[in-house]
């Protein structure tokens, strides 16, 4: 291993005094020490810092990660936390909760713009003037509608420290609507399990534990799903339609995304009567509705994801849409069997994006349009590189606040070629 030592032999320091540098993805800013790169977590870009290093880390050869201790010469964005349960000893639900709302939508945008750059070789913004786009008009606080708690062995919920399996039973975070968690501190859930969260669009609270105790349901399998409020499927409604998603399914965490996600899918795909387009990880099928509209009776819609869940919900939710089928596959394998091509494309993978394959795939089926969706700036920088290098060029991108109080961010392309 190609270690550089430290100053005083091999044994690295505990903590260290830094200023630090521009943010880095994933929540962190850059610093250096001795010509070793430091991610320093829970501080802002020109703060002088104490920062204590993550002992499982410092034995890494390249870099080294640490958090924030103590703050001695705060940049003007510092503002005291917005989120009581969060920081370097706390919660790893908010780590952004100390920077002020709107020089945090900064550095969200800067650090898509050099990841755009550096892995996607496309010029978006200067890092200077980019910035991330505010959500709806709920703020940084209160917008969250899901969450997912998980229990200790004396049956408490409570959320993750970062990157740890210990667990803060303090429920206060600020990314939650007054009310939302009510008495799920004060009672005792099966250990180990996962406590499931919902509000839905018409204002009733939805509790679903998975898994806990031995993990034997009745019949025998793993994961046991009980329901302790509300129904195991919460009501959801975009533009007139609505849906009963598994509240253990996927549905976008902050209120105003599906509609706002569904609005720039319909305006961005260009989708016209009698067309054929695919909505690739489609989950509850919003963006099949959308795009169904759009290509009326005449046209077809293929929505393809790999939860059995997801795919009832828009089987169910979509029924009275003949232009529309639902298929229960993965993306790679969905597409490598389809006989006719599509005319327009929307994806929205996982964090980890869509990736060489499915992308190769898109533009051997002679797709001619696409929308890409993704929730990690890198992996949305990779794909969006990997699109041009099969001669599509970006025509809009725009980046969202989607997470108000955490480093992360949505963004949405639309590419053409």
């Amino acid at each position: 291993m190609n270690r550089i030592p430290h100053s005083n032999g091999d044994t690295p320091p505990d903590e260290l005094t830094l200023t630090t540098g521009a943010a880095a993805n994933g929540g962190s800013c850059v610093a250096r020490h001795e010509g070793r790169v430091v991610f320093v977590r829970y501080a802002l870009p020109g703060e002088k810092v104490r920062v204590r290093l993550r002992k499982a880390d410092r034995d890494r050869a390249s870099y080294w990660n640490a958090e924030v201790i103590e703050v001695i010469e705060p940049a003007d964005d510092r503002v005291d936390p917005l989120c009581p349960i969060a920081g370097v000893d706390g919660a790893g639900c908010c780590d952004l909760a100390f920077a002020e709302p709107s020089a945090a939508r900064r550095l969200k945008g800067a650090v898509v713009a050099n990841q755009l750059a550096h892995l996607g070789g496309y010029q978006w913004r200067d890092e200077q003037d980019a910035a991330a786009e505010p959500v709806g008009v709920l703020g940084s606080t209160g917008w969250r509608t899901r969450v997912r708690l998980d229990t200790s062995a004396d049956g408490r919920a409570g959320f993750h420290r970062y990157r740890s399996s210990e667990l803060v039973h303090r429920l206060e975070c600020a990314q939650l609507p007054a009310g939302m968690l009510a008495g799920v501190a004060d009672r005792r859930w099966p250990a180990h399990s996962n406590v499931h969260v919902a509000i839905d669009d018409v204002g009733d609270r939805h509790v679903v534990v998975a898994g806990g105790g031995n993990r034997t349901s009745a019949a025998g399998g793993r994961n046991r799903t009980t329901v302790a409020e509300g129904g195991y499927e919460a009501v959801q409604s975009v533009a007139g339609r609505s849906w009963r998603v598994p509240v253990t399914a996927f549905w976008q965490a902050h209120r105003d995304a599906p509609a706002l996600y569904s609005s720039l899918v319909t305006e961005w795909a260009e989708l016209e009567e009698g067309m054929s387009a695919w909505d690739l990880y489609g989950g509850v099928g919003v963006f099949a509705a959308a795009m169904a509209r759009a290509v009326g009776d005449t046209g077809r819609v293929l929505s393809v994801d790999t939860s059995r869940g997801a795919s009832r919900s828009a089987r169910a939710a979509l029924a009275d849409l003949g232009s529309v089928s639902v298929l229960t596959e993965s993306v790679r394998r969905a597409l490598a069997g389809q006989r006719r091509g599509a005319d327009v494309a929307v994806l929205d993978p996982p964090r980890a994006g869509a990736g060489r394959e499915v992308i190769e795939l898109l533009a051997a089926a002679g797709v001619s349009r696409v929308v890409h969706i993704g929730c990690e700036a890198a992996s949305f920088a990779r794909d969006i590189g990997l699109y041009r290098r099969h001669g599509y060029t970006v025509e809009k991108l725009e980046v969202f606040d989607s997470f108000p109080l955490t480093h992360h961010v949505e963004c949405i392309a639309a590419l053409s070629r």
